[in-house]
């Protein structure tokens, strides 16, 4: 019998990142446990963005909790996604991973502050910051689909394009539906100022994915 190379490639590093993501939602539940449970519910009930619209907004420690959960847990998606689909090298993970951890909290970090100061600029801060709230509790849910696909991808249907891509639909399908919501929360908003937002939907939310895809292809 010949024998046969495989090439292992180690999971620790993978699987301590997922357990520290998990920590942070553990943490958000523990000591926000009734707003937890509102928040699992988003998709399919608004309970949630009405009840914390107006509270406390981004800064409070429910959002840093399921922000930092997102991150994580969005890079290793990422990270994942790259090697089923561009067949990338496994021995630079080292390298590889940081670059996306890194180059995702810059992005995240400039879309927000770009937001941020157009709200500023036309003066619309509070619009602004409320579809800033919504949209991000949106995004932070999609991370609970980001976590349980990582678990799959890594431990049981290793290298599964079908699994990556339901995760990324059901991801998108989770975005679509904030977007809806915002869109009719704030119909007069975006009817008085459509160019305003045409512009900011182009430029702050269109554009980076534009770049984001051409850079991959490349």
């Amino acid at each position: 019998m010949e024998p046969i190379l495989r090439n292992i490639v180690g999971i620790d590093w993978i699987t301590i990142l997922i357990f520290l993501s998990l920590l942070f939602v553990v943490l958000a539940k523990g000591v926000f446990y009734s707003r937890f449970l509102n928040f699992i519910i988003l998709p399919f009930n608004n309970k949630y963005i009405f009840m914390y619209n107006k509270k406390e907004k981004l800064l409070n420690w429910f959002n840093l909790f399921f922000g930092l959960f997102l991150i994580i847990n969005l890079s290793l998606f990422l990270f994942i996604g790259s090697d089923i689909l561009l067949d990338s090298v496994q021995n630079s993970a080292i390298i590889r991973f940081p670059l996306i951890l890194g180059s995702l909290v810059l992005f995240l970090f400039i879309k927000l502050a770009l937001q941020l100061g157009n709200g500023f600029i036309f003066g619309t801060e509070k619009t602004i910051t409320e579809v800033i709230f919504k949209k991000l509790s949106y995004f932070n849910y999609s991370g609970l689909i980001m976590f349980v696909a990582n678990v799959i991808l890594t431990y049981i249907a290793i290298g599964s394009k079908v699994v990556f891509y339901v995760a990324f639909l059901l991801i998108l399908l989770v975005n679509v539906i904030g977007w809806i919501t915002i869109l009719r929360n704030h119909q007069k908003f975006i009817t008085s100022n459509f160019f305003y937002f045409i512009l900011y939907l182009c430029a702050l939310e269109i554009a980076p994915f534009i770049l984001i895809g051409s850079f991959l292809k490349d």
